[in-house]
């Protein structure tokens, strides 16, 4: 076992190695972002059906290879269509990595214990008062896209703003305000609204476009139902009811310490601890693409020891003498193909003339049926003998 560890490492190599550890860096990345949205249920089955194309590739089904390869070509276009949203949102990332010098640190301005309970029992005496609001903090994503209109503030955090902020009296009362860090850095905002009917179906626009942002980003929604005189807290995609202040509190710090800085060490311990299944779908699925892309796709020989059958004669001829008895052919293709490749699949035919007397035949490639996209690179011997008699009639 030890022995063929050490064989598929020395057949890897490094620059396998390499390719596979980014490979799978790149899969875990996408099973890691898509997993947090509602199109997630949707990827796995389009990782199912490339599992299957994998087997049907690596055991040379061609039907089923052909189909999938088929469909692989429309699907480019179909999960450009359903994941247009998500793949947005990463290219958004990528590029805030490389052009926001800001990007990647955690929030440094955090609540304090009693900024969170001020903005929480803000939002209940709202309730309270049935007047409706709707409160935006900001996680790590780049929200701006997502926000229509609204007007800048910078001010400090407050019950007196957010109760003015949201009087019924004021302009922008009907908008979204958004917190950054402890300060309203906008407020009046406009948000896109969710069409995830089964959440928001007894809910009015408020939730529609916390729900909305949300299901967008990573920031956490905040809103207080003027009509039912609730508080609704919405994040990652989901929608609940919040009942008590306390509640909000421990929502609102939950948040917050997803944010916090942390510690090298602690970032490295959460790396290794967190999310395992999908470190080992990711790794497995990389190495499985390896062996079929890279590695089976590479060039290599095969050789075969074939005897030499008895060619079809008319019933009154026969083989009397055939040299030698057998040969040796060497095949070229890649390893998939070779692999898979067995004795009964390569078929000898020969061209003969019914004449008594010795034939000296050249063999060449058109002497032999072998599969597709497999080459004969050689056969030794080149040249057999075959003597024929006729049957002497009785």
């Amino acid at each position: 076992m030890g022995n063929l560890i050490i064989h598929w490492i020395m057949e890897i190599g490094w620059n396998g190695f390499l390719d596979i550890v980014f490979m799978a860096t790149l899969i875990y990345i996408v099973l890691i972002w898509f997993n947090k949205t509602r199109a997630a249920f949707i990827l796995k089955g389009i990782f199912i059906v490339l599992l299957v194309y994998l087997i049907a590739r690596q055991f040379n089904l061609v039907m089923i290879s052909l189909v999938f390869e088929k469909f692989f070509g429309v699907a480019v276009i179909m999960m450009v269509v359903i994941f247009q949203e998500e793949i947005r949102r990463f290219f958004e990332r990528v590029a805030a990595w490389f052009l926001n010098r800001d990007f990647g640190r955690k929030i440094k301005k955090v609540f304090t214990h009693e900024e969170t309970e001020i903005l929480a029992r803000t939002l209940f005496d709202l309730a309270r008062d049935q007047l409706g609001a709707l409160v935006v903090l900001r996680g790590q994503d780049v929200i701006e896209r997502h926000l229509d209109g609204g007007t800048d503030l910078n001010g400090m955090m407050s019950a007196a703003l957010l109760k003015s902020l949201f009087d019924p009296n004021s302009v922008g009362h009907d908008g979204a305000v958004v917190i950054e860090g402890n300060r309203v850095i906008r407020f009046s905002c406009h948000l896109p609204l969710s069409k995830n009917l089964d959440a928001i179906c007894e809910h009015g626009t408020r939730h529609a476009a916390g729900l909305g942002l949300a299901e967008l980003s990573d920031a956490l929604c905040l809103i207080v139902s003027e009509e039912r005189g609730t508080v609704s807290a919405a994040y990652e995609g989901r929608l609940w009811e919040v009942t008590e202040p306390h509640e909000l509190m421990e929502i609102i710090d939950r948040f917050y310490a997803k944010n916090k800085p942390r510690q090298y060490e602690t970032m490295w311990y959460d790396f290794f601890q967190r999310t395992t299944r999908e470190k080992i779908y990711a790794f497995l699925l990389a190495v499985g693409l390896w062996f079929v892309l890279v590695y089976g796709a590479e060039t290599t020989y095969k050789s075969f020891r074939i005897n030499i059958p008895y060619p079809n004669l008319p019933n009154s001829w026969v083989v009397k003498e055939i040299e030698p008895q057998e040969l040796k052919i060497t095949l070229r293709g890649n390893r998939r193909a070779l692999y898979l490749i067995k004795m009964e699949d390569i078929k000898f035919n020969l061209d003969l003339k019914l004449i008594e007397q010795s034939q000296d035949l050249k063999l060449h490639a058109d002497n032999f049926n072998i599969p597709e996209d497999i080459d004969l690179e050689n056969i030794e011997p080149a040249n057999i003998r075959i003597l024929l008699n006729r049957k002497k009639k009785l």
